[in-house]
């Protein structure tokens, strides 16, 4: 079967963050169909509107098919301006916005960016979020890991960073990771710094196969990447999350986003 190509075009007049999580989420559920981004964020003035206009439909006529702009703008002469181009629209704030109006009997305030500005309380403990995930990522720091909301372990890349920065980024937890190495396999415990914290470790497995895949793009050809060292690093962590007690997750053929919602549900079990 061949697969279909389309560009997606991302606009905004702010970051475009909004409309290419959200965009992404619809577009991800479509198979067989490669999604080429092209983004347009900041268009906070008709000059820039109208030059992404004429891109748009340069864009419309080099390809075979109409590209699909998915698009947040507060300015509604912008909006107006750019729905001229030769495009399938998606306009989040027309398919949000007005219903949510309707139902609050209250107009909105199209005040660009609000989501993101530094006002905005949920902004800032999310910020707060991603320095604490920064400063103790792969083992760097242990100090004020009590503050730590969730304590990630795992074998080296297994998934611990990319999982711990989108705790952080998506629902504001302090996320630190830890790695298990084989010095801790050897001992036969769980590194001295995190055993005051069993309460907030959960651990990260995955196919030694995968694992492979992924440490010899890093460092191929050695015995951090060989299969055997892999299957033995991962039956290790494994035994040892088991005798502690850490409940752990497979990220073999999970999606960062499925992972983390997973996490979130175990949180609030626990809580």
């Amino acid at each position: 079967m061949n697969t279909q190509k389309r560009t997606v075009i991302y606009v905004s007049d702010g970051t475009g963050i909004t409309a290419e999580t959200l965009g992404h989420g619809l577009l991800t559920q479509f198979d067989n169909i490669e999604f080429k981004p092209v983004r347009f964020p900041f268009l906070d003035s008709e000059e820039k509107v109208r030059d992404c206009l004429a891109r748009i439909n340069e864009l419309s006529r080099r390809e075979a098919v109409r590209p699909i702009v998915i698009m947040t703008q507060t300015n509604s002469d912008f909006s107006a301006i750019l729905h001229q181009a030769e495009a399938f629209f998606i306009d989040l704030f027309d398919a949000f916005i007005v219903p949510l109006e309707q139902e609050l009997g209250s107009r909105y305030t199209r005040a660009v960016g609000r989501s993101h500005g530094h006002a905005n309380p949920e902004y800032n403990s999310r910020i707060a979020a991603m320095n604490f995930a920064l400063a103790h990522d792969d083992g760097v720091s242990d100090t004020d890991l009590k503050n730590a909301d969730i304590i990630l372990v795992g074998v080296s890349r297994s998934g611990k960073t990319p999982t711990s920065l989108y705790l952080s980024l998506q629902f504001s937890l302090k996320a630190a990771n830890y790695p298990l190495i084989p010095e801790d396999f050897e001992r036969g415990e769980l590194p001295s710094r995190l055993q005051p914290y069993r309460g907030k470790l959960y651990g990260l497995t995955i196919a030694p196969e995968q694992l492979q895949r992924i440490r010899n793009e890093r460092r191929p050809n050695s015995k951090y990447s060989s299969l055997e060292n892999c299957r033995y690093e991962v039956a290790a962590a494994e035994k040892m999350m088991r005798r502690e007690g850490i409940k752990w997750f497979d990220t073999t053929a999970k999606s960062i986003e499925e992972l983390s919602v997973q996490l979130m549900q175990e949180l609030e079990l626990g809580r």
